[in-house]
């Protein structure tokens, strides 16, 4: 989104100009012989008039010509000028949640001392707790996803066309999934890439990237040589949704150092979703989840077996859950990843989907001991010695998750895994489900009284467990006793209202 501040300030203060005088939009019409509807987009900050145009205005006003054009703004509003040019605010993509960028900053020339406020608070807050307008992009593409409940029924078809185009030819057709070499083929023969597995691994400065693209008539293609096989199918099949959604505007390494705009980000997971649709084409995957809800009892070998089936990775895999379970089996979702580094005290939320009202402590988790019995983190592995490899078993889990606060149970599966570019750190993803009838009704094995029944928290800090209810606990509950604290005192001051009141 492009904003004109010239544009916006001019509009906010003709439209002042206006009230002060008594003035309907038709009055200033009238009597500057301009229409109405001009008038409306200039005081909404899309046009700016000719100087002649401007005279006939601070007349009919009663302001001269400079009181309208100067820039400079009321005291009340010496904010407005340094919020609207951060980045954070630029940047947000107003038009992906139904917006036009001029009817979001309506708002500004029709009540500007509080839009100067609302905004500098939002820019403070990013600012407070260390937001940059990358992080800010990505919660806005994470709204948005949660929006559509992460399902994009454009992108199943993209896929499902893609694949009965090219199915007989490749060899993915009648239920086959589609293979490594198929993906290579299709890139080289479809899209004329050169495909290099060799450069970033021998390139110290490029050895954490785990693909590289750069474009042209004939696309290159770099691939980090250390990545296992099914991340490769990934890193294909998401850059054949790149060139079959004729996407221009994405970024050019994974995972980018930098984002550009949101609506960068928007179309890489664009051409990640039609990448995972095609590893894991619709009917079969929702057949797959039919069966494993379908069992009496939770079996983690069923629930593991599906990762050789489609040749995905743990995150691939109940990603795609995310997008499908919502959508055809009518339950709340939430998706977690967390990583943690060896040696360290610090557990990271990095990724999450939140369709189920989760109580997820991502903000707080900068500050905050997220809850040690989190499925999560006990699902995290301890750091590697070496090089793992891909056939190594991964930790699987399930548990069935109580709030202490709330009663609000989850019933979560997941895996854990060590990641292949970094070995010093483990990283687990999860999803979870909402405990109700539903729940019940659609997947059997949440009854099985051999699932973990554990009660969790948001944060240590916050948590009523006393020491010897929990040995897992990482700090001592000092937001909670302060919460303690001020009732306390709130308790204490109206005892003396009620004292100081003279009985009737």
């Amino acid at each position: 989104m492009s904003l004109d501040l010239v544009n916006i300030i001019f509009g906010m203060k003709v439209r002042q100009a206006r009230l002060e005088a008594g003035l309907t939009l038709s009055d200033l019409a009238r009597q500057s012989e301009l229409s109405p509807s001009y008038l409306t987009e200039i005081e909404k900050g899309r046009k700016y008039p000719r100087a002649d145009k401007i005279v006939k205005m601070a007349a009919a006003l009663g302001k001269t010509y400079d009181d309208l054009v100067s820039i400079k703004l009321a005291p009340s509003l010496r904010y407005l000028e340094s919020t609207l040019s951060s980045s954070t605010i630029r940047r947000f993509p107003f038009e992906e949640f139904g917006l036009e960028p001029a009817d979001a900053l309506g708002l500004v020339t029709r009540e500007p001392d509080r839009a100067s406020a609302l905004l500098h608070a939002v820019v403070e807050i990013t600012r407070r707790y260390d937001l940059r307008a990358e992080e800010f992009l990505r919660a806005a593409l994470r709204s948005y996803q949660e929006i559509h409940e992460n399902y994009f029924p454009e992108l199943e078809d993209a896929a499902d066309q893609f694949a009965a185009a090219l199915g007989p030819r490749y060899g993915f057709d009648d239920g086959n999934p589609i293979s490594l070499p198929a993906l290579e083929r299709i890139l080289r023969e479809e899209y004329s890439y050169t495909i290099d597995d060799q450069a970033i691994a021998a390139t110290k400065e490029l050895r954490h990237y785990r693909s590289l693209v750069i474009p042209g008539r004939k696309p290159s293609l770099f691939i980090n040589s250390r990545l296992y096989a099914r991340q490769v199918r990934y890193i294909l099949a998401r850059e054949i949704g790149y060139r079959y959604l004729n996407i221009k505007e994405r970024s050019l390494v994974s995972t980018p150092d930098e984002v550009d705009s949101f609506q960068q980000l928007l179309n890489d997971a664009r051409a990640s979703y039609f990448g995972g649709a095609l590893l894991m084409p619709r009917p079969q995957i929702l057949s797959d989840l039919k069966k494993l809800f379908d069992m009496p009892n939770w079996n983690p070998e069923s629930f593991s077996a599906l990762l050789s089936t489609y040749g995905v990775t743990p995150e691939m895999l109940l990603y795609r859950f995310s997008e499908l379970i919502p959508q055809f089996f009518g339950l709340k979702i939430h998706f977690l990843r967390f990583h943690h580094v060896a040696g360290t005290d610090a557990y990271q939320l990095v990724r999450h989907l939140n369709l189920n009202q989760l109580s997820v402590p991502s903000g707080t988790g900068l500050f905050e001991h997220h809850c040690r019995r989190w499925l999560s983190i006990r699902l995290l592995p301890e750091p590697a010695t070496g090089r793992h490899s891909s056939g190594d078993p991964l930790p699987v889990g399930i548990q069935m998750s109580e709030f202490l606060e709330t009663g609000d149970k989850f019933l979560c599966i997941g895996f854990g895994r060590r990641m292949v570019l970094s070995p010093g750190l483990a990283s687990s993803v999860v999803i979870g489900f909402r405990v109700g009838p539903e729940l019940r009704e659609t997947i059997r094995f949440a009854d099985d009284p051999d699932i973990p029944r554990t009660l969790i928290n948001e944060t240590c800090e916050r948590c009523p467990l006393r020491p010897d209810q929990c040995a897992v606990r990482a700090a001592p509950p000092i937001l909670l006793e302060a919460q303690r604290e001020q009732l306390a005192r709130k308790m204490a001051i109206n005892q003396l209202k009620i004292r100081s009141t003279p009985a009737e």
